[in-house]
């Protein structure tokens, strides 16, 4: 056959010839541990679908990304503009920080690499946090704390850092997120009936019959509390709204009908008082960085850090979980957020986080590219300066009736009776810190939550049984599982016990024990020197390595002083009996006795 007509033979098992499907490089070659690259290194969209035929990844701001990405920021911004002014409110400080904050949030965090569609701004987590310190250590110093946590976030995030925040017990978190909301529900429960609330969570409450009374007898108020409780209620039910009319922000809805309500004849409620956005930046001067010398100072910038930090990395988490496209890249995203929080704090504005509520809305709207926040905070700071006589017009009622509604999403009542189904332990660890943040404070609360949670883990890591019986003139103690200092109580019970029996002869049978840290070794090994000067024969069972039935060796006789015919010598393939009286009395050490174990068996003591 000639060679210019000849077919080539096709291997079995080869594809055939012809154009073939681009391979995605995005999840053969990255490691699990760094799926985070976003659109233009991701190499997942191709043709129609924005992949180059190379089989790298466009840039992906194509005329399609394009008008997406432009109709997702408007929606962010409308779902934005009333949480800024909220938090704001509910932080203590005025408006126009909670915009500028926001203007950060995507101005700034929004430019940045480390998520695509995430987007940041001030949080209503934080609020709670951020009117405490405003209150003790005023709003002045509130820069140097924020501007402190930005550079420590950029820190932790060059050090790579970032996904040590994903180490943390869910319980943890989830009693962390309904100890902030719970407090915020209750403490905008006041300005929703334009009336001040009286300051500690557990006043906050005990105040409400209170509040209700003098709701009931003041008309303005009453239109107030009413205007609150539709915007609660609208954002619970709006989403059911048929046709497009249900894509519109509740929250846009409820500013809108507060709004009209507002400007009718006879209504007196509080309203939004705005003033000059740039003359609201405060720069940090000598006097401000000189309270860098407080202990409360630091430590209100290291719970900053922390919580803000894993409040961000949670929701990127979480918002990695609504979408197909590029993962969250975690340092870069920790850095990215420790620069906004850098230019926060320079500025005197909020502290900033990754929100749930924006950043659902931007995926939910289609966004593709970072396009769509970065735009979002264009919006808020055109908005703030050309159009400021609109916010003056927005009832205060209807931005607490709105962090009322943020935080019953943040307290997710639904999730206690979840986790008490799933693990009682974990719910016991997600209700103390819930209880405790309300009752206390956030710092004492998280640590809390992490201590038990560390507590639990211990315990059941720690899965010891030890038991004992006599039978004749042979006693012999039992010790199965993980053995821990966490046991030590009942190994020493066990062991007294044993001791009581007063037989001749005494066995301790570690050949069940996975793990035996040094507390339990240093208990067995001083209650075997006290039997023995008693005058009591102690034989220690101690595992060896367990190989297959077919190629286990042969047993080896006993020692000259092992146990008789009546009690086997080897007990398993490899373990043995072990007379300890064949050894010397005066043993220093953990080590030494672990030497002469190794030298008797030939094998390695667990």
């Amino acid at each position: 056959m000639s060679g210019a007509h000849a077919r080539p033979r096709r291997k079995p098992g080869r594809a055939p010839s012809g154009p073939q499907p681009v391979k995605d490089t995005a999840h053969t070659t990255a490691p699990a541990a760094d799926t985070s690259t976003d659109a233009a290194r991701a190499g997942r969209v191709s043709g129609k679908d924005g992949q180059a035929k190379d089989g790298r990844a466009k840039s992906g701001w194509d005329r399609g990304n394009l008008a997406t990405d432009f109709a997702a920021s408007l929606v962010v911004f409308l779902v934005a503009l009333p949480l800024c002014i909220g938090v704001a409110v509910a932080s203590g400080v005025t408006a126009e920080l909670g915009i500028i904050s926001g203007v950060i949030g995507g101005l700034v965090v929004g430019m940045a690499r480390g998520s695509t569609l995430q987007v940041s701004g001030p949080a209503a987590g934080l609020a709670a946090l951020v009117a405490e310190t405003v209150l003790e250590h005023g709003v002045a110093m509130l820069g140097i704390i924020v501007l402190g946590t930005g550079i420590l976030q950029i820190s932790l995030g060059l050090v790579r850092l970032g996904r040590v925040f994903q180490a943390i017990s869910l319980a943890v978190v989830q009693g962390m997120l309904a100890g902030i909301g719970l407090p915020l529900m209750f403490s905008q429960s006041y300005p929703l009936a334009d009336a001040k609330a009286p300051g500690t969570p557990i006043e906050n409450v005990a105040g409400l019959p209170g509040l209700v009374a003098d709701t009931v007898q003041n008309p303005q108020a009453l239109i107030a509390a009413g205007l609150g409780i539709a915007t609660v209620v609208l954002s619970f039910v709006w989403k059911n709204a048929p046709g497009a009319a249900g894509k519109i922000p509740p929250a846009l809805v409820a500013v809108g009908v507060g709004i009209v309500v507002t400007s009718l004849p006879g209504v007196e409620v509080k309203t939004l008082q705005v003033g000059d956005l740039l003359g609201s930046v405060h720069l940090p001067g000598a006097e401000e960085f000189a309270g860098l010398a407080d202990v409360g100072i630091i430590t209100s910038i290291l719970t900053f850090t922390v919580i803000a930090s894993a409040e961000s990395l949670f929701t990127a988490a979480a918002v990695d979980r609504m979408h197909s496209g590029p993962r969250t890249r975690y340092n870069a995203e920790l850095i990215a957020q420790g620069t906004g929080n850098t230019v926060a704090g320079v500025l005197g504005a909020l502290p900033i986080t990754a929100v749930v509520a924006r950043s659902s809305a931007n995926v939910h709207a289609g966004a593709k590219t970072r396009l769509s926040r970065t735009l979002h905070g264009l919006w808020l700071l055109a908005f703030a300066l050309l159009l400021p006589q609109v916010l003056a017009l927005i009832p205060i009622s209807v931005l607490a009736g709105v962090l009322v509604h943020s935080g019953w999403k943040l307290f997710a009542p639904a999730e206690f009776p979840k986790m008490w189904r799933q693990d009682r332990g974990e719910f016991g660890v997600m209700t103390l810190t819930t209880l405790v943040i309300f009752a206390t404070a956030l710092l004492e609360g998280v640590l809390t939550g992490l201590a038990a949670g560390m507590i639990l883990a211990a315990l059941r890591m720690s899965q010891a049984v030890v038991t004992h019986h006599t039978e004749g003139d042979t006693t012999t103690v039992t010790l199965t599982g993980n053995a821990t200092f966490l046991r030590l109580p009942r190994l020493i019970e066990t062991l007294e016990a044993a001791g009581e029996a007063d037989t001749p002869h005494l066995r301790l049978d570690l050949s069940g024990a996975t793990h035996l840290d040094h507390a339990c070794h240093s208990q067995i090994t001083e209650f075997a020197e006290q039997q023995r000067a008693k005058g009591t024969r102690v034989d220690l069972l101690m595992p060896g390595q367990v190989p297959s039935t077919a190629t286990a060796p042969a047993a080896q006789a006993p020692p000259a002083s092992a146990p008789t015919a009546e009690a086997p010598t080897v007990t398993g393939p490899t373990a043995r009996w072990l007379d300890l009286d064949a050894h010397p009395t005066e043993r220093s050490d953990w080590q030494e006795w672990e030497d002469d174990l190794r030298s008797a068996t030939g094998r390695t003591p667990r």
